[in-house]
Order: structure tokens, then sequence, then C-alpha cells
């Protein structure tokens, strides 16, 4: 069954750091977009990063130049180094894949469960 399992959510303080990780079990990551998507209460699912294939990077404008999505071929996994965090980056972070990056949730096939990430103020 093709797996993508994410790790490293937690509580930081506002203006620390996480490093997220997704790796996938029984396929090649890098033949395929992988998307970083946060959900929090009373909001909608949003991407917030994407890799493509290729190597390109996306992100959305609420954590352009703080969060850095890469991609580790060898590991099999993509990360998302998140810096100066903020409390409106709190929610659930999960992994996705697809053929080409895309802001629509419905377009990716394959979801990791989650990892939590709570930023205080």
């Amino acid at each position: 069954q093709e797996r993508l399992v994410e790790s490293g959510g937690g509580l930081v303080q506002l203006g620390g750091s996480l490093s997220l990780s997704c790796a996938a079990s029984t396929f090649t990551l890098e033949n395929f977009a992988v998307a970083w998507f946060r959900s929090a209460p009373g909001n909608e699912r949003e991407m917030v990063a994407c890799i493509t294939s290729s190597g390109s990077t996306y992100y959305e404008d609420p954590v352009k130049g703080r969060f850095t999505i890469s991609r580790d071929s060898a590991k099999n996994t993509v990360y998302l180094q998140m810096n100066s965090l903020k409390p409106e980056d709190t929610g659930l972070y999960t992994c996705a894949r697809e053929l080409h990056c895309s802001r629509l949730a419905s377009t990716y096939d394959r979801w990791g469960q989650g990892t939590q990430v709570t930023v205080s103020a």
C-alpha cells in the first residue's frame, strides 16, 4: 500500500522553528510533486508549500521567506523547515502527492495522516 508518513510536529513558542518530514515507504517520492497542506478549526485546508519532481518550489504568501520545502531523494523524504513561527501557523500539517503542484486538495491522490503544529504566543 502506498503511504506517506509525516513526523516532526510539536509545540513551539512564537518565533521558534520546527522541521517536518514526509516519508514514502512503497513508492519513489521524487517522481511526484509533494505539497504540504495545513488545516485548522474554522479554516479550510490550504496548501502552504509544494516541490515539483524537478525540484521547483512554490510557497503561499503567508509563509514565504519563513518556510523552506526540500527533498532528499536518498531518504525518499520531503521536508518542511519552518522558521519564525507565528500562532497563525498552528494547525495539522499533512503532506500529499500529485503529478504537479496544485492548490486544489482534491487533485492529490495520496495523503499522510498529518502532524500537529502548535505555536504559542
